[in-house]
């Protein structure tokens, strides 16, 4: 199965469960992102140091891509309209999470491409 076909049979929610769990995976992996794009700027120093913030960047915005194409693969795949229990209500509030995680990770990028160490 390539990448891509996975992909589609997770936010149609075929994996397992009802048309519900494509939605909440890509909730899941969208507040995900919006987590490390978070956590990306945050270093030693008396707060949370989790890594290369360069590094973490990039993770935050390749994790909200991939809740961003879950989730609209998940409102292109369902039936029916909000309110139905096909999760599409929750699919929709995955998109701007994701996108968020990426803004979040672009900025931490931005920031710490200036000064050529980590941001503090």
């Amino acid at each position: 199965m390539s990448a891509s076909a996975a992909l589609m049979v997770a936010a149609e929610g075929g994996i397992i469960g009802d048309g519900r769990t494509g939605a909440n995976l890509a909730l899941a992996v969208g507040l995900l992102g919006l987590v490390i794009g978070w956590l990306a700027p945050v270093r030693a120093g008396g707060r949370i140091g989790i890594g290369n913030t360069r590094t973490v960047g990039r993770s935050a915005i390749v994790v909200g891509m991939v809740g961003v194409v879950l989730a609209v693969l998940h409102v292109a795949t369902s039936s029916g309209g909000p309110g139905t229990g096909n999760g599409l209500v929750g699919a929709i509030v995955a998109v701007p999470l994701g996108l968020g995680g990426v803004f979040l990770g672009y900025r931490a990028l931005t920031r710490s491409r200036g000064s050529g160490r980590p941001i503090e």
